[in-house]
């Protein structure tokens, strides 16, 4: 059960933080506005607006042609982890460096949980064995900055509350479902389907690094056969773009 809960975990924050998506000048990223600062979307968004121009409002929101060109990213933060049918969380910190497709990801809550996972691009590594992961441009916010490209589609779901829904399909399937806030096109919740669990985000903060919008504070709901595993992040620094070691996604031989 450990090792799935991990896989889910990892999965689940890859695909929910990911922001590295094509090759662009390096650049620092110390420039942020107010956590939560909210402005008016690029496309105003009614209950009319069809899924196309939601996705590209929810792209518009995260940065638009910015969030598109972020070369790589790092996050540092603390987790608190609650397994499933339990009420006490088990706290920890984690790191994520992501470039495109590569990650290194790791989670250290002692002595319950410490888990690595590496993809340099073409391999996966995991301090646990046979965790795999699907390339981080499958989902969440890696599938959003290529919501324009062939061989996505993009069609309607119901709407949440008020939160306005669209779904994403890459080219080879796989689905993101995403729900906005129509006053601001943010993504708000969003929902992933992978080996038959599902998975679920809610951003509650963001902060804007150099035009590209970051959440700041997201919980993750794991649905599982043996229950429903929760995580809430929080982080507490942000980096975009910046000169990555040349062993940064080197895996352990």
């Amino acid at each position: 059960m450990r090792k799935t809960v991990l896989a889910s975990l990892a999965l689940v924050v890859f695909s929910g933080t990911s922001l590295a998506q094509e090759p662009a000048k390096p650049a620092s990223a110390n420039g942020a506005t107010t956590p939560n600062a909210a402005a008016a979307p690029a496309i105003a968004i009614t209950a009319e607006t069809s899924p196309k121009d939601l996705a590209k409002a929810a792209f518009m929101a995260q940065g638009g042609e910015k969030f598109r060109a972020v070369q790589n990213m790092m996050l540092r933060g603390s987790v608190q982890l609650y397994p499933p049918n339990s009420v006490q969380s088990i706290p920890g910190s984690f790191s994520l460096v992501t470039a495109g497709d590569k990650l290194r990801m790791e989670i250290d809550a002692r002595p319950a949980i410490v888990f690595k996972q590496i993809y340099d691009g073409e391999q996966s590594y995991s301090s646990l064995p046979n965790v795999a992961l699907p390339p981080l441009t499958k989902f969440g916010f890696g599938a959003l900055a290529r919501y324009d490209q062939p061989g996505f589609q993009i069609g309607a779901i119901p709407d949440k509350k008020k939160q306005r829904g669209f779904r994403l399909v890459d080219p080879d399937g796989f689905t993101t479902d995403y729900y906005l806030d129509s006053k601001t096109g943010r993504v708000m919740n969003f929902f992933i389907y992978y080996n038959g669990v599902t998975l679920g985000t809610e951003n509650s903060k963001f902060k804007e690094v150099e035009g590209v919008l970051v959440p700041l504070s997201f919980a993750q709901k794991f649905e599982m056969p043996m229950g429903a595993f929760f995580a809430e992040f929080n982080v507490k620094e942000v980096k975009l773009n910046q000169q990555l070691a040349e062993d940064a996604f080197a895996i352990p031989r």
